[in-house]
């Protein structure tokens, strides 16, 4: 494919890092979604070629691999809901290889849902519409929002089916990130004893990552320090959006600091701190309040994959380990105070600030208030009015006095009302993706009807503008 330049290096580390694999050839692939804007980023941008539908339809279905292109499913492990599993693999995808994209960034290019590798068991291989459709959706809102994530590049239905017992349409997804290296591909490697391919990791993650770190005193020990100040940005940003993962298993956890893998995700309606979407989850390890104790149980695992690679003694790796790991919390609770006070429209920063998100947090959550129709309507409460304690019901009285101390902090440093607005309007989205506006667009495309899919795709790529459809 003209434009598309492949450069792989993940598969040109040694073979146990990976198993070399080819797709399964699909009936009849239909493009239905291609990113253009994306595609032109990673130098994809001949009219020739993305003008050239069935073209598109083979290459991204697996069909026709481009040229450069050396499939290969990785492996990894990891902790699914605290229980490690040794082998997991890519069950269902394959990494086509890495491009440089415009910004002379490394992205690799995956196909999902392409059919079983050699590291998959039972029902593995296929991605269902719905899975496919919510990431899609979700990905490119995560992206016009700020937060770090995987994208999709395009989406390719194909004549096969999920099950054989069921009608609904398989289809095969396109995903694009700055790496797949998981917490999980450092744990499949140090749980086997394998040091020699654990330092190879290691070295291949910071000379692609992080290259700034190969001149540290002890780079293995800052490859967990920067990678625990990337978890902890992204959980606040998360966090601050109302956004809830729903399963933060270690071998869902990238190294780069992206959301990755949207099966079970979703943002929250109702503000509700124990808030779970995964039917898995009966015991709410991954509920939306949990999440940053999540984030650092992963790095714990992380911690223990990299320790035996840290310079000097075992006492001293263990304890830079632990310090490294409780750094965290710290570090994201910084995060997402920062995050909530631009939502909040303050200047600067405060000594009440902590205090003022978190009660308003506990308001939020007593009187069971939609979190973003809050936020949309602060903006018009700037001038002293307090409309917005219709939202709390009885406790509207608790909220006013709130509400006076976040008056009373917005105007303490100068800013006018006017700029305050402004400064809340840029910092909340009037757009979110919410599960019945993702259950909806699925349910049409069912019916081969993808116009509510592109109309929400369209919404949430301008998340600050007000959409009617929505």
């Amino acid at each position: 494919m003209t434009g598309m330049c492949f450069d792989n290096s993940y598969a040109r580390l040694p073979g146990v890092f990976f198993s070399r694999c080819d797709p399964v050839p699909v009936a009849d692939p239909e493009l239905v979604f291609f990113n253009r804007s994306l595609a032109s980023d990673l130098g994809l941008n001949d009219p020739e070629v993305i003008d050239d539908h069935a073209l598109l339809s083979s290459v991204f279905s697996g069909n026709r691999l481009p040229v450069g292109a050396q499939p290969i499913a990785t492996a990894f492990a990891g902790h699914r809901f605290g229980a490690f599993v040794p082998e997991i693999g890519d069950q269902r995808a394959l990494l086509l290889g890495e491009v440089i994209d415009r910004c002379q960034q490394r992205r690799d290019i995956q196909l999902v849902g392409v059919g079983k590798t050699p590291f998959s068991s039972g029902d593995d291989g296929p991605c269902s519409l719905s899975a496919a459709v919510r990431e899609a959706v979700l990905t490119e809102a995560m992206n016009a929002l700020g937060v770090p994530t995987t994208r999709v590049l395009a989406l390719t239905r194909t004549g096969d089916s999920t099950r054989s017992d069921s009608p609904k349409p398989e289809v095969i997804l396109t995903r694009v990130a700055n790496s797949h290296i998981r917490i999980g591909t450092f744990e499949y490697f140090a749980r086997s004893q394998n040091k020699e391919a654990l330092e190879t990791l290691a070295d291949y993650t910071i000379a692609r990552l992080c290259p700034e770190l190969m001149v540290k005193p002890d780079p293995y020990l800052s490859l967990l320090r920067w990678a625990v100040d990337r978890q902890a940005r992204l959980v606040a940003h998360w966090v601050s959006l109302g956004f809830v993962h729903g399963a933060m298993d270690t071998d869902k956890n990238s190294l780069a600091g992206e959301t990755l893998d949207y099966t079970e995700a979703a943002f929250l309606d109702v503000y509700d701190p124990d808030k779970v979407f995964n039917p898995r989850d009966i015991t709410g390890r991954y509920a939306y309040n949990s999440q940053a104790f999540a984030a650092q149980w992963n790095l714990s695992r992380l911690a223990e994959a990299l320790i035996g690679l840290f310079h000097g003694s075992e006492s001293k790796a263990f304890a830079e380990a632990s310090k490294a790991v409780r750094e965290f919390r710290a570090r994201y609770e910084d995060y997402l105070l920062n995050l909530m006070r631009k939502r909040l429209g303050f200047d600067g920063a405060m000594p009440q600030d902590r205090e003022l998100v978190q009660d308003l947090r506990h308001l939020l959550a007593r009187n069971k208030v939609d979190y973003h129709s809050f936020f949309n309507k602060v903006a018009e409460d700037v001038e002293g009015g307090g409309i917005t304690a219709a939202l709390f019901g009885s406790d509207a009285g608790l909220y006013l006095d709130w509400y006076r101390r976040w008056h009373l902090r917005l105007t303490v440093t100068g800013r006018g009302v006017e700029r305050c607005a402004e400064v809340i309007m840029a910092s909340n989205p009037q757009v979110i993706p919410r599960n019945h506006l993702i259950e909806r667009a699925v349910e049409r495309a069912r019916n081969n009807d993808f116009g509510e899919f592109f109309r929400l795709l369209e919404s949430v790529r301008k998340p600050f503008n007000f959409s009617d459809d929505l």
